[in-house]
């Protein structure tokens, strides 16, 4: 989707992503996380934090 950033799961089953790229593409995939993947249950998606970061590329890191 052309976003760098990261993504990781958490001990509680939480997801934690940081996005960054342009505002259409962020758009997209926060719509995609509130669907989840197949057999995936989201209850909620909370935005914390607008501006904050800087990423080269995108990055899968270990469970927190």
């Amino acid at each position: 989707m052309g976003l760098t950033g990261w993504v990781r799961n958490r001990h509680d089953r939480s997801v934690e992503i940081a996005l960054q790229g342009p505002t259409k593409r962020v758009d997209e995939m926060l719509r995609l996380c509130e669907r989840g993947p197949p057999g995936a249950h989201v209850t909620n998606v909370e935005i914390l934090g607008e501006g904050l970061g800087a990423y080269d590329g995108f990055e899968v890191l270990p469970t927190e």
